[in-house]
């Protein structure tokens, strides 16, 4: 398990000055740091296609290139001045997943997946922004980084149609990570990190869901559930003479009826679970054949065995207040679950891997148990041998 270490600085600190906030390097931030993966391994989930992979180069002529993978041959694209980025390994490599353990301090929902990327020298991907939080760690060799903070008079350009990156910027940070360092980077701050030797790099991002995609996702899920909702009534309304004008009024009354959709806490709630647990890459979840029963996994529990989460797969809760129903939403399903079930809620979704006595206290309740099967034949909890 990797421990991060923040200097002096305490988690509280950390998120009051620079969380969404300024940059910082953590200067070994993970100690004695050892890759989980290397980049041979990187290399062979770059060959899937159900895995998300490309690769950006720069050519001699200073032109940048961009390729989607799936990849079987590196070598048209020479010996240095390109990188390959895998997105979601977390989903598919259970020791690399482990980098995003340590960053819990951020609740489950706001982080999405691990990318890792493999640079030759020279390697990187130009000068660029995200809208996401994102910690960067140095695996194995060197990078030139370069940060700066927002400033607005930077402009995007297009090098390659599925490239942007960013006029020049003043840095705030200039530094050279080795391995174990992390740089952290706000929303909006843009960078440019450039392999010194070839090297790995590990990004752990967070999710941050602009303002129409939760829109979209709300009209999907009312769809979905079939409600349409309250209509518009103007019983009050008087007589006009300019029958083509929309007025102030008729605007104010259109925003309460939409504003009533988001102020009704147990539908946003509801909505809300289920669009943000759902994972934003294909998950590795394979069902057994045939499905365990009950009475089957009472029994393997029972006997000491160990569960292992599912790579990426996102679980989170609402829970109003002490006395209320949970709400258990697990990639986008909703399982509602009585007020005293929080200390199992609480596991499931803060425990990656469940050992022998958690085990064993689930197989001791049916109604756990019960649950526990339906999620071990979803494929989102399976035994480790």
């Amino acid at each position: 398990m990797y421990q991060l270490h923040l200097g002096q600085l305490t988690v509280a600190e950390f998120m009051a000055q620079y969380w969404q906030k300024k940059p910082v390097l953590l200067k070994g931030g993970f100690t004695d740091f050892a890759d989980p993966l290397t980049p041979d391994e990187l290399a062979g989930l770059a060959t899937e296609e159900d895995i998300e992979s490309r690769v950006v180069a720069k050519t001699t002529d200073g032109q940048w290139q961009l390729e989607t993978g799936p990849f079987e041959d590196y070598s048209a694209f020479g010996e240095q001045g390109w990188t390959l980025l895998v997105q979601a390994v977390d989903h598919w490599h259970p020791e690399a997943a482990q980098l995003i353990e340590p960053f819990r301090f951020i609740p489950n929902w706001r982080i999405d997946d691990l990318m890792v990327s493999y640079s030759t020298p020279g390697g990187g991907v130009g000068p660029h922004l995200d809208q996401y939080d994102v910690f960067i760690i140095q695996g194995m060799g060197k990078r030139h980084w370069r940060v700066g903070m927002p400033d607005a008079s930077l402009q995007q350009i297009c090098p390659h149609p599925r490239l942007l990156q960013i006029t020049p910027f003043v840095d705030c940070i200039d530094v050279i990570t080795e391995p174990g360092d992390i740089l952290y980077i706000p929303p909006g701050c843009p960078h440019d990190g450039i392999s010194v030797d070839a090297s790995l790099s590990y990004s752990v991002g967070f999710r941050a869901p602009a303002q129409k995609d939760l829109l979209t996702g709300l009209a999907d899920f009312l769809i979905e559930q079939d409600q349409s909702g309250a209509r518009y009534t103007d019983p009050h309304r008087l007589p006009v003479s300019d029958i083509g004008r929309i007025s102030d009024a008729d605007l104010d009354q259109v925003q309460q009826l939409l504003l009533g959709l988001v102020n009704n806490r147990a539908l946003l709630a509801s909505y809300f679970g289920q669009y943000i647990s759902h994972a934003k890459h294909e998950l590795d979840a394979s069902e057994p054949e045939p499905h365990y029963a009950a009475d089957e996994i009472i029994e393997y529990l029972a006997e000491g065995s160990v569960l292992g989460r599912l790579g990426g797969l996102r679980i989170c809760y609402h829970h109003a207040h002490i006395d209320a129903d949970i709400q258990l939403f697990i990639n986008g399903l909703t399982i509602t679950l009585p007020a005293e079930a929080l200390p199992f809620v609480q596991l499931l979704s803060e425990q990656v891997q469940l050992d022998e006595e958690a085990c064993q206290w689930i197989a001791a309740d049916a109604n756990k148990a019960g649950l526990m099967t339906e999620l071990i034949n979803l494929g989102y909890w399976y035994f480790i041998e």
